[in-house]
């Protein structure tokens, strides 16, 4: 008798943008081609998606030399019709670790999102 093998799941958990979200949460210094082998997307599609977190106040991007370091607005609420909890809440189920807050180093707030 063969075993047959696991069929491998046509779904993710997260989109692309929760993952994108999740990797910036632990690296918070990641280059956008490092996030995108990391979360199985082209370095142009996770350009994207950080200018859309960027945008929507969910993340903060501060350039140093060459290299931009992000941080998460752990306030920010997830848009979602079920739950719109703050996204720390999110990071702590997952236990991720607090990050320095970029905004307040820099004593700027962050981003607002367009038409705000």
């Amino acid at each position: 008798m063969a075993t047959q093998r696991p069929q491998t799941s046509s779904w993710k958990l997260f989109t692309s943008h929760g993952q994108v979200l999740l990797s910036i949460a632990r690296h918070g210094d990641i280059t956008l081609r490092e996030l995108g082998q990391e979360v199985g997307i082209t370095e142009r599609a996770a350009q994207r998606i950080v200018a859309d977190l960027v945008e929507s106040g969910v993340i903060a991007r501060q350039r140093v030399g060459r290299r931009s370091h992000y941080a998460i607005n752990p306030t920010t609420t997830m848009e979602h019709v079920v739950k719109r909890d703050q996204i720390r809440e999110l990071l702590d189920l997952l236990e991720v670790p607090d990050q320095p807050d970029l905004a307040a180093e820099r004593g700027t707030r962050y981003q607002q999102p367009h038409g705000s």
